[in-house]
Protein backbone atom coordinates (compact mmCIF):
# COMPACT_ATOMS: atom_id res chain seq x y z
CA UNK A 1 0.00 0.00 0.00
CA UNK A 2 1.13 3.54 -0.70
CA UNK A 3 3.40 5.48 1.60
CA UNK A 4 1.60 8.09 3.67
CA UNK A 5 2.44 8.50 7.34
CA UNK A 6 4.43 5.53 8.73
CA UNK A 7 2.27 3.19 10.83
CA UNK A 8 -0.94 4.75 9.52
CA UNK A 9 -3.46 3.23 7.12
CA UNK A 10 -5.42 5.89 5.24
CA UNK A 11 -8.87 4.61 4.28
CA UNK A 12 -11.34 6.86 2.46
CA UNK A 13 -14.97 6.64 1.46
CA UNK A 14 -16.18 7.61 -2.02
CA UNK A 15 -19.82 6.49 -1.91
CA UNK A 16 -22.41 6.50 0.85
CA UNK A 17 -25.24 5.00 -1.20
CA UNK A 18 -26.14 3.82 -4.71
CA UNK A 19 -26.53 7.15 -6.50
CA UNK A 20 -24.03 9.22 -4.51
CA UNK A 21 -21.82 11.85 -6.16
CA UNK A 22 -20.42 10.22 -9.30
CA UNK A 23 -17.09 12.08 -9.33
CA UNK A 24 -16.28 11.29 -5.69
CA UNK A 25 -13.98 8.38 -6.59
CA UNK A 26 -11.83 10.62 -8.76
CA UNK A 27 -11.84 13.35 -6.11
CA UNK A 28 -10.58 10.98 -3.44
CA UNK A 29 -7.92 9.40 -5.66
CA UNK A 30 -6.50 12.77 -6.78
CA UNK A 31 -7.02 14.84 -3.63
CA UNK A 32 -4.25 13.44 -1.44
CA UNK A 33 -2.43 10.29 -0.31
CA UNK A 34 -4.53 7.18 0.30
CA UNK A 35 -4.01 3.47 0.84
CA UNK A 36 -7.58 2.23 0.38
CA UNK A 37 -10.71 3.80 -1.04
CA UNK A 38 -14.05 2.21 -0.18
CA UNK A 39 -17.55 2.53 -1.56
CA UNK A 40 -20.80 1.67 0.18
CA UNK A 41 -23.57 1.11 -2.37
CA UNK A 42 -26.01 -1.09 -0.48
CA UNK A 43 -28.99 -0.11 1.64
CA UNK A 44 -32.09 -2.08 2.53
CA UNK A 45 -34.01 -0.44 -0.32
CA UNK A 46 -31.10 -0.97 -2.75
CA UNK A 47 -31.19 -4.71 -2.15
CA UNK A 48 -34.87 -4.74 -3.09
CA UNK A 49 -34.14 -2.77 -6.28
CA UNK A 50 -31.31 -5.15 -7.20
CA UNK A 51 -33.56 -8.11 -6.44
CA UNK A 52 -36.11 -6.86 -8.95
CA UNK A 53 -33.31 -6.24 -11.47
CA UNK A 54 -32.14 -9.83 -11.04
CA UNK A 55 -35.66 -11.11 -11.68
CA UNK A 56 -35.62 -9.40 -15.07
CA UNK A 57 -32.00 -10.26 -15.90
CA UNK A 58 -30.12 -12.92 -13.90
CA UNK A 59 -26.78 -11.46 -15.07
CA UNK A 60 -27.51 -8.16 -13.32
CA UNK A 61 -27.95 -7.56 -9.57
CA UNK A 62 -24.93 -5.31 -8.98
CA UNK A 63 -24.39 -1.52 -8.91
CA UNK A 64 -23.61 -0.52 -12.48
CA UNK A 65 -22.56 2.98 -11.40
CA UNK A 66 -19.45 1.51 -9.79
CA UNK A 67 -18.28 0.12 -13.14
CA UNK A 68 -18.72 3.49 -14.81
CA UNK A 69 -16.73 5.17 -12.04
CA UNK A 70 -13.92 2.65 -12.56
CA UNK A 71 -13.53 3.55 -16.23
CA UNK A 72 -11.40 6.46 -15.05
CA UNK A 73 -10.77 5.55 -11.42
CA UNK A 74 -9.15 2.18 -12.05
CA UNK A 75 -6.14 3.70 -13.80
CA UNK A 76 -5.77 6.44 -11.18
CA UNK A 77 -5.87 3.90 -8.36
CA UNK A 78 -3.29 1.68 -10.08
CA UNK A 79 -0.92 4.62 -10.64
CA UNK A 80 -1.14 5.60 -6.96
CA UNK A 81 -1.09 2.08 -5.52
CA UNK A 82 -4.52 2.51 -3.91
CA UNK A 83 -6.66 -0.54 -3.21
CA UNK A 84 -10.39 -0.36 -4.02
CA UNK A 85 -12.91 -2.14 -1.79
CA UNK A 86 -16.65 -1.83 -2.49
CA UNK A 87 -19.83 -3.72 -1.72
CA UNK A 88 -21.20 -2.80 -5.16
CA UNK A 89 -21.49 -6.52 -5.98
CA UNK A 90 -24.94 -6.52 -4.38
CA UNK A 91 -26.63 -9.79 -5.32
CA UNK A 92 -24.01 -10.76 -7.90
CA UNK A 93 -20.44 -10.08 -6.71
CA UNK A 94 -18.99 -12.73 -9.04
CA UNK A 95 -20.66 -11.02 -11.99
CA UNK A 96 -19.29 -7.64 -10.99
CA UNK A 97 -15.78 -9.06 -10.48
CA UNK A 98 -15.89 -10.51 -14.00
CA UNK A 99 -17.08 -7.16 -15.35
CA UNK A 100 -14.23 -5.35 -13.57
CA UNK A 101 -11.71 -7.76 -15.14
CA UNK A 102 -13.22 -7.14 -18.57
CA UNK A 103 -13.05 -3.38 -17.99
CA UNK A 104 -9.45 -3.60 -16.80
CA UNK A 105 -8.46 -5.45 -19.97
CA UNK A 106 -10.31 -2.96 -22.13
CA UNK A 107 -8.65 0.11 -20.56
CA UNK A 108 -5.26 -1.60 -20.23
CA UNK A 109 -4.88 -1.50 -16.45
CA UNK A 110 -3.24 -4.66 -15.00
CA UNK A 111 -5.16 -5.15 -11.75
CA UNK A 112 -5.88 -8.24 -9.70
CA UNK A 113 -9.56 -8.61 -8.86
CA UNK A 114 -11.11 -10.68 -6.09
CA UNK A 115 -14.56 -10.94 -4.61
CA UNK A 116 -16.40 -12.11 -1.51
CA UNK A 117 -19.53 -14.24 -1.65
CA UNK A 118 -21.64 -16.54 0.50
CA UNK A 119 -23.99 -13.90 1.87
CA UNK A 120 -26.78 -14.84 -0.58
CA UNK A 121 -29.03 -17.29 1.26
CA UNK A 122 -32.06 -17.07 -1.01
CA UNK A 123 -31.60 -20.62 -2.24
CA UNK A 124 -30.61 -22.05 1.13
CA UNK A 125 -32.57 -24.54 3.19
CA UNK A 126 -34.15 -21.79 5.27
CA UNK A 127 -37.86 -21.19 4.76
CA UNK A 128 -37.96 -17.45 4.20
CA UNK A 129 -41.62 -17.29 3.24
CA UNK A 130 -43.48 -16.45 0.07
CA UNK A 131 -42.36 -13.72 -2.31
CA UNK A 132 -38.86 -13.13 -0.92
CA UNK A 133 -36.66 -11.51 -3.60
CA UNK A 134 -33.42 -11.41 -1.64
CA UNK A 135 -32.08 -12.98 1.55
CA UNK A 136 -28.57 -11.83 2.39
CA UNK A 137 -26.51 -12.31 5.52
CA UNK A 138 -24.41 -9.39 6.74
CA UNK A 139 -20.81 -10.63 6.52
CA UNK A 140 -17.79 -9.20 8.30
CA UNK A 141 -14.41 -8.13 6.99
CA UNK A 142 -12.55 -11.47 7.08
CA UNK A 143 -13.17 -12.27 3.41
CA UNK A 144 -12.02 -8.81 2.33
CA UNK A 145 -8.86 -9.21 4.42
CA UNK A 146 -8.13 -12.59 2.82
CA UNK A 147 -8.47 -11.11 -0.68
CA UNK A 148 -6.12 -8.23 0.12
CA UNK A 149 -3.56 -10.53 1.74
CA UNK A 150 -3.60 -12.55 -1.51
CA UNK A 151 -2.61 -9.45 -3.46
CA UNK A 152 -5.96 -8.17 -4.74
CA UNK A 153 -6.06 -4.59 -6.04
CA UNK A 154 -9.85 -4.50 -6.29
CA UNK A 155 -12.21 -6.36 -3.95
CA UNK A 156 -15.95 -6.38 -4.56
CA UNK A 157 -18.45 -7.90 -2.17
CA UNK A 158 -22.11 -8.56 -1.77
CA UNK A 159 -23.90 -7.80 1.48
CA UNK A 160 -21.29 -7.11 4.12
CA UNK A 161 -21.74 -4.76 7.05
CA UNK A 162 -20.88 -1.20 6.12
CA UNK A 163 -18.02 -1.20 8.65
CA UNK A 164 -16.53 -4.38 7.12
CA UNK A 165 -15.24 -2.23 4.26
CA UNK A 166 -12.84 -0.77 6.85
CA UNK A 167 -12.25 -3.70 9.23
CA UNK A 168 -11.18 -5.95 6.34
CA UNK A 169 -8.41 -3.69 4.98
CA UNK A 170 -7.30 -2.78 8.50
CA UNK A 171 -7.03 -6.42 9.59
CA UNK A 172 -5.03 -7.23 6.45
CA UNK A 173 -2.69 -4.27 6.87
CA UNK A 174 -2.03 -4.54 10.60
CA UNK A 175 -2.17 -8.32 10.85
CA UNK A 176 -4.99 -8.35 13.38
CA UNK A 177 -6.29 -11.72 14.53
CA UNK A 178 -10.00 -12.36 15.19
CA UNK A 179 -9.40 -11.92 18.94
CA UNK A 180 -7.89 -8.43 18.59
CA UNK A 181 -11.28 -7.18 19.68
CA UNK A 182 -10.40 -3.65 20.80
CA UNK A 183 -8.52 -2.88 17.58
CA UNK A 184 -11.32 -4.34 15.48
CA UNK A 185 -13.89 -2.34 17.47
CA UNK A 186 -11.97 0.87 16.78
CA UNK A 187 -12.03 0.06 13.07
CA UNK A 188 -15.77 -0.68 13.23
CA UNK A 189 -16.42 2.74 14.77
CA UNK A 190 -14.20 4.43 12.18
CA UNK A 191 -16.00 2.49 9.46
CA UNK A 192 -19.38 3.57 10.80
CA UNK A 193 -18.26 7.20 10.64
CA UNK A 194 -17.05 6.82 7.05
CA UNK A 195 -19.85 4.68 5.64
CA UNK A 196 -22.32 7.47 4.83
CA UNK A 197 -19.83 9.65 3.01
CA UNK A 198 -20.34 13.36 3.50
CA UNK A 199 -22.61 12.91 6.52
CA UNK A 200 -19.32 12.87 8.46
CA UNK A 201 -18.06 16.10 6.87
CA UNK A 202 -21.00 18.43 7.41
CA UNK A 203 -23.67 16.92 5.19
CA UNK A 204 -27.16 16.66 6.73
CA UNK A 205 -25.71 18.36 9.81
CA UNK A 206 -27.98 19.93 12.44
CA UNK A 207 -25.78 23.01 12.91
CA UNK A 208 -24.94 23.63 9.24
CA UNK A 209 -26.22 27.22 9.47
CA UNK A 210 -23.48 28.11 11.96
CA UNK A 211 -20.94 27.52 9.17
CA UNK A 212 -22.51 29.99 6.75
CA UNK A 213 -23.59 29.34 3.18
CA UNK A 214 -20.20 29.26 1.48
CA UNK A 215 -18.84 26.66 -0.90
CA UNK A 216 -17.73 24.41 1.95
CA UNK A 217 -21.29 23.76 3.06
CA UNK A 218 -22.54 23.53 -0.53
CA UNK A 219 -20.12 20.77 -1.52
CA UNK A 220 -18.59 18.89 1.40
CA UNK A 221 -15.64 16.63 0.68
CA UNK A 222 -15.71 12.92 1.41
CA UNK A 223 -14.18 11.61 4.65
CA UNK A 224 -11.13 9.50 5.35
CA UNK A 225 -9.73 7.82 8.44
CA UNK A 226 -6.09 7.61 9.46
CA UNK A 227 -6.12 4.24 11.23
CA UNK A 228 -3.46 3.05 13.69
CA UNK A 229 -2.47 -0.46 14.72
CA UNK A 230 -4.32 -0.20 18.05
CA UNK A 231 -7.60 0.68 16.32
CA UNK A 232 -7.49 4.39 17.13
CA UNK A 233 -8.06 6.77 14.25
CA UNK A 234 -8.28 10.36 13.11
CA UNK A 235 -11.29 11.28 10.99
CA UNK A 236 -10.43 13.95 8.44
CA UNK A 237 -10.76 14.85 4.74
CA UNK A 238 -8.49 15.85 1.89
CA UNK A 239 -6.99 19.37 2.15
CA UNK A 240 -8.93 22.04 0.32
CA UNK A 241 -12.18 20.11 0.07
CA UNK A 242 -15.41 21.55 1.41
CA UNK A 243 -17.30 20.70 4.54
CA UNK A 244 -16.41 20.46 8.21
CA UNK A 245 -14.95 17.70 10.36
CA UNK A 246 -15.45 18.44 14.03
CA UNK A 247 -16.67 16.64 17.13
CA UNK A 248 -20.26 17.54 16.24
CA UNK A 249 -20.21 16.11 12.71
CA UNK A 250 -18.53 12.92 13.91
CA UNK A 251 -20.90 12.55 16.88
CA UNK A 252 -23.88 12.96 14.57
CA UNK A 253 -22.69 10.15 12.32
CA UNK A 254 -21.79 7.90 15.26
CA UNK A 255 -25.41 8.12 16.43
CA UNK A 256 -26.86 7.48 12.98
CA UNK A 257 -28.88 4.26 12.68
CA UNK A 258 -27.56 2.80 15.92
CA UNK A 259 -29.28 1.57 19.06
CA UNK A 260 -27.76 0.86 22.45
CA UNK A 261 -24.20 1.02 23.70
CA UNK A 262 -23.39 -2.37 22.15
CA UNK A 263 -23.01 -2.04 18.37
CA UNK A 264 -23.01 -5.66 17.21
CA UNK A 265 -21.37 -6.95 14.05
CA UNK A 266 -19.96 -10.20 12.66
CA UNK A 267 -16.34 -9.23 13.48
CA UNK A 268 -16.81 -7.72 16.91
CA UNK A 269 -19.32 -5.96 19.13
CA UNK A 270 -18.10 -2.40 19.57
CA UNK A 271 -18.93 -0.54 22.76
CA UNK A 272 -20.14 2.89 21.65
CA UNK A 273 -20.16 4.04 25.28
CA UNK A 274 -16.35 3.81 25.34
CA UNK A 275 -15.67 6.03 22.32
CA UNK A 276 -13.63 9.16 23.11
CA UNK A 277 -13.54 12.04 20.62
CA UNK A 278 -11.01 14.88 20.61
CA UNK A 279 -10.56 17.84 18.27
CA UNK A 280 -6.98 17.29 17.08
CA UNK A 281 -6.82 20.32 14.82
CA UNK A 282 -8.82 21.89 11.97
CA UNK A 283 -10.91 19.17 10.30
CA UNK A 284 -9.26 16.46 12.41
CA UNK A 285 -11.15 14.47 15.06
CA UNK A 286 -9.38 11.82 17.10
CA UNK A 287 -11.27 8.62 17.86
CA UNK A 288 -9.84 6.39 20.60
CA UNK A 289 -10.60 4.20 23.59
CA UNK A 290 -13.05 1.88 21.87
CA UNK A 291 -13.53 -1.44 23.62
CA UNK A 292 -14.53 -4.55 21.77
CA UNK A 293 -16.38 -7.67 22.83
CA UNK A 294 -16.87 -11.03 21.10
CA UNK A 295 -19.47 -10.88 18.30
CA UNK A 296 -22.88 -12.51 18.62
CA UNK A 297 -23.18 -16.17 17.54
CA UNK A 298 -25.71 -15.25 14.84
CA UNK A 299 -25.63 -13.15 11.68
CA UNK A 300 -28.38 -10.78 10.64
CA UNK A 301 -30.11 -11.64 7.36
CA UNK A 302 -31.91 -8.93 5.41
CA UNK A 303 -35.04 -10.21 3.67
CA UNK A 304 -36.76 -8.21 0.93
CA UNK A 305 -40.05 -9.21 -0.61
CA UNK A 306 -42.89 -7.63 -2.53
CA UNK A 307 -45.49 -6.78 0.10
CA UNK A 308 -48.34 -5.96 -2.24
CA UNK A 309 -49.54 -3.05 -4.34
CA UNK A 310 -49.81 0.59 -3.38
CA UNK A 311 -51.41 3.74 -4.74
CA UNK A 312 -51.43 7.33 -3.56
CA UNK A 313 -53.53 10.41 -4.32
CA UNK A 314 -52.98 13.86 -2.83
CA UNK A 315 -56.01 16.15 -2.76
CA UNK A 316 -55.41 19.91 -2.54
CA UNK A 317 -57.74 21.78 -0.18
CA UNK A 318 -57.61 25.56 -0.50
CA UNK A 319 -58.86 28.47 1.57
CA UNK A 320 -61.72 28.21 4.05
CA UNK A 321 -63.33 25.19 5.74
CA UNK A 322 -60.29 22.91 5.32
CA UNK A 323 -61.47 20.36 7.90
CA UNK A 324 -64.98 20.23 6.40
CA UNK A 325 -63.55 19.78 2.90
CA UNK A 326 -61.38 16.93 4.16
CA UNK A 327 -64.35 15.22 5.81
CA UNK A 328 -66.40 15.52 2.64
CA UNK A 329 -63.85 13.95 0.30
CA UNK A 330 -63.04 11.18 2.80
CA UNK A 331 -66.75 10.32 3.07
CA UNK A 332 -67.12 10.38 -0.72
CA UNK A 333 -64.15 8.09 -1.28
CA UNK A 334 -65.33 5.72 1.46
CA UNK A 335 -68.73 5.56 -0.24
CA UNK A 336 -67.09 4.82 -3.60
CA UNK A 337 -65.02 2.02 -2.04
CA UNK A 338 -68.14 0.55 -0.42
CA UNK A 339 -69.79 0.33 -3.83
CA UNK A 340 -66.72 -1.07 -5.60
CA UNK A 341 -66.39 -4.75 -6.46
CA UNK A 342 -62.95 -4.84 -4.82
CA UNK A 343 -62.00 -2.09 -2.36
CA UNK A 344 -58.43 -1.74 -1.00
CA UNK A 345 -57.58 -3.76 2.08
CA UNK A 346 -55.75 -0.90 3.84
CA UNK A 347 -56.70 2.75 3.57
CA UNK A 348 -54.82 5.58 5.25
CA UNK A 349 -55.51 9.33 5.24
CA UNK A 350 -53.18 12.13 6.37
CA UNK A 351 -54.07 15.83 6.42
CA UNK A 352 -51.07 18.20 6.35
CA UNK A 353 -52.18 21.70 7.36
CA UNK A 354 -49.72 23.63 5.24
CA UNK A 355 -52.28 26.41 4.73
CA UNK A 356 -52.14 29.90 6.23
CA UNK A 357 -54.91 32.39 6.92
CA UNK A 358 -55.14 35.37 4.54
CA UNK A 359 -52.32 33.86 2.46
CA UNK A 360 -50.49 35.85 -0.18
CA UNK A 361 -50.34 32.96 -2.66
CA UNK A 362 -52.67 30.13 -3.56
CA UNK A 363 -50.08 27.54 -2.63
CA UNK A 364 -49.68 28.91 0.90
CA UNK A 365 -53.48 29.00 1.23
CA UNK A 366 -53.67 25.24 0.58
CA UNK A 367 -53.52 22.08 2.68
CA UNK A 368 -52.71 18.59 1.41
CA UNK A 369 -54.89 15.54 2.09
CA UNK A 370 -53.00 12.35 1.30
CA UNK A 371 -54.73 9.05 0.57
CA UNK A 372 -52.58 5.90 0.58
CA UNK A 373 -54.05 2.48 -0.17
CA UNK A 374 -52.46 -0.98 -0.08
CA UNK A 375 -53.66 -4.40 -1.13
CA UNK A 376 -52.23 -7.76 -2.28
CA UNK A 377 -54.28 -7.42 -5.50
CA UNK A 378 -53.13 -4.76 -8.01
CA UNK A 379 -56.70 -4.32 -9.27
CA UNK A 380 -57.85 -3.20 -5.83
CA UNK A 381 -55.48 -0.22 -5.84
CA UNK A 382 -55.87 0.58 -9.54
CA UNK A 383 -59.13 1.52 -11.20
CA UNK A 384 -61.09 1.25 -7.95
CA UNK A 385 -58.96 4.06 -6.50
CA UNK A 386 -58.27 6.26 -9.51
CA UNK A 387 -61.91 6.06 -10.53
CA UNK A 388 -63.09 7.04 -7.07
CA UNK A 389 -60.92 10.15 -7.20
CA UNK A 390 -61.49 11.21 -10.80
CA UNK A 391 -65.26 10.83 -10.61
CA UNK A 392 -65.36 13.38 -7.78
CA UNK A 393 -63.87 16.13 -9.95
CA UNK A 394 -67.15 18.02 -10.48
CA UNK A 395 -69.06 16.88 -7.42
CA UNK A 396 -66.91 17.37 -4.35
CA UNK A 397 -65.48 20.28 -2.35
CA UNK A 398 -65.02 23.71 -3.94
CA UNK A 399 -61.65 24.11 -5.62
CA UNK A 400 -61.21 20.33 -6.08
CA UNK A 401 -57.94 19.25 -7.66
CA UNK A 402 -55.14 16.74 -7.05
CA UNK A 403 -51.36 17.12 -7.28
CA UNK A 404 -51.01 14.52 -10.06
CA UNK A 405 -53.32 12.38 -12.19
CA UNK A 406 -54.19 9.13 -10.39
CA UNK A 407 -52.29 6.11 -11.65
CA UNK A 408 -52.78 2.37 -11.59
CA UNK A 409 -50.60 1.73 -8.54
CA UNK A 410 -47.23 0.07 -8.10
CA UNK A 411 -45.70 -2.77 -6.10
CA UNK A 412 -44.11 -1.95 -2.76
CA UNK A 413 -41.43 -3.76 -0.85
CA UNK A 414 -41.12 -5.03 2.69
CA UNK A 415 -37.89 -5.44 4.64
CA UNK A 416 -37.54 -7.95 7.47
CA UNK A 417 -34.58 -9.05 9.55
CA UNK A 418 -33.91 -12.68 10.41
CA UNK A 419 -30.97 -14.29 12.22
CA UNK A 420 -29.04 -17.47 11.46
CA UNK A 421 -26.15 -19.23 13.11
CA UNK A 422 -22.90 -17.80 11.73
CA UNK A 423 -21.63 -21.32 11.03
CA UNK A 424 -24.45 -21.83 8.51
CA UNK A 425 -23.27 -18.98 6.28
CA UNK A 426 -20.57 -19.91 3.71
CA UNK A 427 -18.51 -16.71 3.93
CA UNK A 428 -16.06 -17.24 1.06
CA UNK A 429 -13.18 -15.20 -0.38
CA UNK A 430 -12.58 -15.84 -4.08
CA UNK A 431 -8.95 -14.82 -4.47
CA UNK A 432 -7.36 -13.23 -7.56
CA UNK A 433 -6.16 -16.61 -8.84
CA UNK A 434 -9.64 -18.13 -8.44
CA UNK A 435 -8.85 -20.03 -5.23
CA UNK A 436 -11.87 -20.24 -2.94
CA UNK A 437 -11.15 -19.77 0.77
CA UNK A 438 -13.93 -20.42 3.30
CA UNK A 439 -13.72 -18.04 6.26
CA UNK A 440 -13.88 -19.64 9.72
CA UNK A 441 -16.63 -18.65 12.11
CA UNK A 442 -15.62 -16.87 15.34
CA UNK A 443 -14.44 -19.23 18.09
CA UNK A 444 -15.57 -16.86 20.83
CA UNK A 445 -19.04 -15.36 20.71
CA UNK A 446 -21.18 -13.44 23.16
CA UNK A 447 -24.94 -13.11 23.10
CA UNK A 448 -26.08 -9.52 22.87
CA UNK A 449 -27.55 -7.99 26.00
CA UNK A 450 -28.29 -4.43 27.10
CA UNK A 451 -25.71 -2.38 28.99
CA UNK A 452 -26.86 -1.28 32.46
CA UNK A 453 -27.80 2.42 32.46
CA UNK A 454 -24.75 4.53 33.34
CA UNK A 455 -24.85 7.18 36.07
CA UNK A 456 -26.09 10.57 34.91
CA UNK A 457 -24.16 13.80 35.45
CA UNK A 458 -25.31 16.13 38.18
CA UNK A 459 -28.31 18.25 37.15
CA UNK A 460 -27.98 21.95 36.47
CA UNK A 461 -28.89 24.22 39.39
CA UNK A 462 -32.43 25.56 39.27
CA UNK A 463 -32.83 28.89 37.51
CA UNK A 464 -34.99 30.87 35.09
CA UNK A 465 -36.08 29.13 31.90
CA UNK A 466 -37.39 30.25 28.53
CA UNK A 467 -39.71 28.44 26.13
CA UNK A 468 -37.61 27.80 23.01
CA UNK A 469 -36.82 25.12 20.39
CA UNK A 470 -34.82 22.16 21.71
CA UNK A 471 -32.53 22.51 18.69
CA UNK A 472 -31.01 25.72 20.05
CA UNK A 473 -28.99 23.62 22.49
CA UNK A 474 -29.05 20.08 21.05
CA UNK A 475 -28.23 18.47 17.73
CA UNK A 476 -29.97 15.40 16.34
CA UNK A 477 -29.67 12.86 13.58
CA UNK A 478 -32.24 10.18 12.80
CA UNK A 479 -32.60 7.23 10.48
CA UNK A 480 -34.15 3.83 9.86
CA UNK A 481 -33.48 0.18 10.57
CA UNK A 482 -36.21 -1.82 8.89
CA UNK A 483 -39.49 -0.73 10.45
CA UNK A 484 -37.81 0.96 13.41
CA UNK A 485 -36.40 4.46 13.70
CA UNK A 486 -33.67 5.95 15.85
CA UNK A 487 -33.10 9.52 16.95
CA UNK A 488 -29.68 10.41 18.35
CA UNK A 489 -29.59 13.67 20.31
CA UNK A 490 -26.39 15.27 21.56
CA UNK A 491 -25.35 18.35 23.52
CA UNK A 492 -22.44 20.58 22.56
CA UNK A 493 -21.39 21.67 26.06
CA UNK A 494 -21.06 19.95 29.43
CA UNK A 495 -23.75 22.22 30.89
CA UNK A 496 -26.16 21.41 28.08
CA UNK A 497 -25.45 17.69 28.56
CA UNK A 498 -26.25 17.93 32.29
CA UNK A 499 -29.61 19.48 31.40
CA UNK A 500 -30.38 17.19 28.45
CA UNK A 501 -29.62 13.97 30.31
CA UNK A 502 -32.16 14.79 33.03
CA UNK A 503 -34.77 16.51 30.87
CA UNK A 504 -35.21 14.52 27.64
CA UNK A 505 -36.83 11.43 29.09
CA UNK A 506 -38.87 8.90 27.14
CA UNK A 507 -41.99 10.59 28.51
CA UNK A 508 -40.97 13.99 27.16
CA UNK A 509 -39.73 12.48 23.88
CA UNK A 510 -43.10 10.86 23.17
CA UNK A 511 -44.94 14.03 24.18
CA UNK A 512 -42.87 16.10 21.75
CA UNK A 513 -43.32 13.51 18.97
CA UNK A 514 -46.94 12.33 19.32
CA UNK A 515 -46.53 9.76 16.52
CA UNK A 516 -44.34 7.76 18.90
CA UNK A 517 -46.70 7.86 21.90
CA UNK A 518 -48.20 4.40 21.38
CA UNK A 519 -44.99 2.70 20.29
CA UNK A 520 -42.18 1.08 22.30
CA UNK A 521 -39.46 3.72 22.83
CA UNK A 522 -36.11 2.97 24.48
CA UNK A 523 -33.61 5.58 25.67
CA UNK A 524 -29.89 4.77 25.60
CA UNK A 525 -27.42 7.02 27.43
CA UNK A 526 -23.92 7.61 25.98
CA UNK A 527 -22.12 9.95 28.42
CA UNK A 528 -18.76 10.01 26.56
CA UNK A 529 -20.56 11.50 23.57
CA UNK A 530 -22.87 13.71 25.62
CA UNK A 531 -25.68 11.96 23.81
CA UNK A 532 -28.98 10.14 24.13
CA UNK A 533 -30.15 7.66 21.51
CA UNK A 534 -33.84 6.83 21.24
CA UNK A 535 -35.08 3.79 19.32
CA UNK A 536 -38.72 3.77 18.22
CA UNK A 537 -40.07 0.35 17.28
CA UNK A 538 -42.52 0.06 14.41
CA UNK A 539 -42.69 3.74 13.44
CA UNK A 540 -41.85 2.93 9.81
CA UNK A 541 -44.20 0.00 9.41
CA UNK A 542 -42.68 -2.57 7.06
CA UNK A 543 -39.63 -0.48 6.15
CA UNK A 544 -38.67 2.25 3.73
CA UNK A 545 -39.87 0.50 0.58
CA UNK A 546 -43.38 0.25 2.05
CA UNK A 547 -43.51 4.07 2.35
CA UNK A 548 -45.71 3.81 5.42
CA UNK A 549 -45.37 7.46 6.45
CA UNK A 550 -44.63 10.91 5.06
CA UNK A 551 -40.91 10.54 5.89
CA UNK A 552 -40.45 6.80 5.22
CA UNK A 553 -36.81 6.63 6.40
CA UNK A 554 -37.25 8.92 9.43
CA UNK A 555 -34.50 11.16 8.04
CA UNK A 556 -36.14 14.31 9.41
CA UNK A 557 -37.54 12.89 12.63
CA UNK A 558 -34.63 14.41 14.57
CA UNK A 559 -35.20 17.82 12.99
CA UNK A 560 -38.87 17.67 13.97
CA UNK A 561 -37.77 16.93 17.54
CA UNK A 562 -35.32 19.87 17.49
CA UNK A 563 -38.09 22.20 16.34
CA UNK A 564 -40.32 21.40 19.34
CA UNK A 565 -40.43 23.96 22.14
CA UNK A 566 -39.39 23.08 25.67
CA UNK A 567 -38.46 25.04 28.81
CA UNK A 568 -34.70 25.63 28.48
CA UNK A 569 -32.53 27.17 31.22
CA UNK A 570 -31.64 30.71 30.23
CA UNK A 571 -28.02 30.05 31.13
CA UNK A 572 -27.86 27.70 28.11
CA UNK A 573 -29.37 30.28 25.79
Amino acid sequence: MTAGTPGVLRIANASGFYGDRFDALREMLTGGPLDVVTGDYLAELTMLILGRDRQRNPASGYAGTFLRQLEEGLGLAHERGVKIVANAGGLNPAGLAAAVRELAGRVGVPVRVAHVEGDDLLGSAHAWGEGVLSANAYLGGAGIAACLRAGADVVVTGRVTDAALVTGPAAAHFGWAPDDLDALAGAVVAGHVLECGTQATGGNYAFFAAHGSGSGVRRPGFPLAELHADGSAVITKHPGTGGIVDIGTVTAQLLYETGGARYAGPDVTARLDTVRLTQDGPDRVGLAGVRGEAPPPTLKVGLNRIGGWRNEIVFVLTGLDIDAKARLVKDQVADAFARADRAPERVRWELARTDRADAGSEETASALLRLVVRDPDPDAVGRAVSGAAVELALGSYPGFHVTAPPGKGAPYGVFEAAYVDAAEVPHTAVLPDGTRARMPTPIRTRALEPVPPPPLPGPLPAGPTRRAPLGLVAGARSGDKGGDANVGVWARTDEAWRWLAHTLTVELFTRLLPETADLPVTRHVLPNLGALNFTVEGLLGEGVAAQARFDPQAKALGEWLRSRHVDIPEVLL
